[in-house]
């Protein structure tokens, strides 16, 4: 394999995919009054806010806002039987969900600790030294792999797999292929740390973890997105709504993505470094960042009562980011040994990310616009907005970082680091957050203990991801600069960073605290609930 087979595979389904969108055209799927964007409400549910995390106060102030937005739902009764099929779809996929998201709270408490340690080993080198362990290298390549392999990917899936029986309509199939499945992801990722710990490193970014072991992530993934494919052939479902096509992709692409990047004795030298820059991008826009905005389609109209603005922009925005993204992992590689026209191509498709990004970004805003107030009474939707904020602002950024002038300053910088935060964490792990508190309580058929806690988590992750941001960006940008002045030492490119980095390590103990109060309360509700027997469960009250 190498990089021009890579690029025409990649451009084939591009192609493939540009006449699956014409199809789309000819079939109606962008008539102006599309009715696609109703399908995740029931009859009558219109006008009603659903908000899980929510207590009965903020329930009402939500309830009074929505009487005055769409009028013509006042007075429409629910379906008993739609909501029935419901509870019954939330019943089916309670534990499989319950299992993931469970794993994924440990996994980022996991992640955090080690990322924490190994900022404040940045500025203060001489802090345990004394196990081979604990080195920054292994402790940083530990941080990355617990959130690529273990917080981000078991949230994100465990959500996918709650939301797709109600999407579909239908109870989940397949339930014990997705608890096997995360038995074995769990499995490869304790093994993968623990070899990481050992020392044993593939030496590539994202894929530190020997393809011996990255086989179970291949074979765990294909299991948990699995009961997608057997629910779809009986779901009752007349329309698949746009997040099903951004959970459908994400589901196929992932395997694929890491099979061939994985496959042993294939890749080396420069094709290795493109192989490995081609999966580093492609895993977050092909796999968490589809599953993520399909997240924010689903949560955030229901919160708000009021199905999406424009459904023919979240299906141009699908189309587009399935067209555009394939290459964009190259300007990673700016300056090194690969072809200049491969380059210029990576450049132009992380420009062209701008239609997706402003697709996604403008119906987002078009959906919330008169309804901005329910922010002050939502919990999920401080969450979900924030993240789908973030998205905007990650994508924007990385399309100007991509441009060669700007590259020239934060390459091999931390602002590259800041960067690569505000996606993964501003807006995958904000989303994710949002999305454990609406669907927790439906999961546990159990109200959140401690509403306070809550708010408290949001405050504490965002003034740290703010502060966060703002050092580690400051002092990337410094960073480079001194780098590009010949005049300069290496050495002065480290001492210009020491401040910043200890306001990173700030900023990162503020997120670490807020992670910490966030899993003490999903140990609160699985306490309170009692029982996580689906069979035994009651069914979830589902009305607001």
């Amino acid at each position: 394999m190498n990089p021009t087979a890579l690029l025409l595979a990649t451009f084939i389904l591009s192609i493939a995919g540009l006449f699956a969108f014409i199809w789309s055209l000819r079939k109606g799927l962008f008539d102006a009054e599309s009715s696609g964007a109703r399908t995740i409400f029931s009859t009558g549910e219109i006008g009603r806010p659903e908000e899980p995390a929510a207590g009965g106060a903020q329930r009402r102030a939500l309830a009074r806002m929505a009487d005055g937005y769409i009028a013509a739902n006042r007075g429409a009764r629910i379906s008993a039987a739609e909501m029935a099929a419901r509870e019954a779809a939330d019943r089916s996929s309670a534990f499989p969900a319950f299992v993931l998201l469970g794993c994924a709270v440990v996994w980022l408490i996991v992640a955090s600790l080690a990322g924490l340690l190994s900022s404040l080993k940045l500025h203060w080198p001489d802090l345990l030294t004394g196990a081979a362990w604990l080195s920054f290298g292994r402790l940083r390549t530990i941080h990355l792999n617990g959130v690529a392999y273990g917080w981000a990917p078991l949230g994100l899936l465990g959500l996918a797999i709650w939301m797709l029986p109600r999407l579909l309509q239908t109870r989940l199939l397949g339930g014990r292929l997705v608890v096997f499945g995360a038995l074995l992801w769990n499995a490869a990722l304790i093994a993968g740390v623990g070899a990481i710990a050992a020392g044993m490193n593939a030496g590539l970014e994202w894929l530190e973890i020997p393809w011996q072991i990255g086989v179970l992530f291949a074979i765990g993934g294909m299991l948990i997105g699995l009961p997608m494919a057997l629910m779809l052939t009986r779901r009752k479902a007349r329309h698949l709504y746009v997040s099903v096509w951004y959970m459908g992709a994400a589901l196929f692409w992932f395997p694929t993505l890491y099979i061939v990047a994985k496959v042993p004795g294939v890749h080396f030298g420069v094709e290795q470094a493109t192989m490995n820059w081609w999966f580093g991008h492609n895993v977050l826009g092909l796999f968490y960042t589809p599953l993520s905005i399909a997240a924010v389609y689903y949560f955030l109209p229901k919160v708000i009562g009021r199905p999406i603005r424009s459904y023919n922009l979240s299906l141009l925005g699908f189309w587009t980011l399935a067209f555009f993204y394939g290459q964009v992992g190259a300007h990673h590689l700016i300056g090194g040994p690969i072809p200049e026209w491969l380059i210029t191509l990576s450049i132009v498709q992380s420009v062209m990310m701008v239609i997706p990004v402003l697709a996604f970004s403008v119906n987002q805003h078009l959906t919330l616009k008169g309804h901005s107030g329910a922010l002050r009474h939502s919990p999920t939707l401080r969450f979900i907005v924030f993240g789908a904020m973030m998205y905007t602002v990650a994508s924007l950024q990385g399309t100007f970082e991509a441009l060669r002038s700007v590259n020239a300053v934060t390459h091999f910088t931390h602002f590259t680091v800041a960067h690569a935060h505000l996606g993964m964490y501003g807006f995958v792990s904000m989303v994710i957050f949002g999305g454990v508190y609406f669907a927790m309580p439906r999961i546990l058929d159990t109200a959140w203990p401690r509403p306070g806690l809550i708010s408290l988590h949001f405050w504490l992750v965002a003034a740290g991801f703010a502060v966060y941001m703002v050092t580690l960006s400051i002092g990337g940008i410094l960073q480079g600069l001194v780098l590009l002045d010949p005049a300069r030492a290496f050495i002065d490119s480290v001492a210009v960073t020491m401040p910043w980095l200890q306001g990173r390590s700030a900023g990162g103990a503020l997120m670490t605290l807020g992670h910490l109060v966030f899993a003490l309360h999903v140990l609160l509700i699985t306490l309170r609930s009692g029982v996580l027997a689906v069979s035994e469960r009651a069914p979830a009250q589902l009305t607001a």
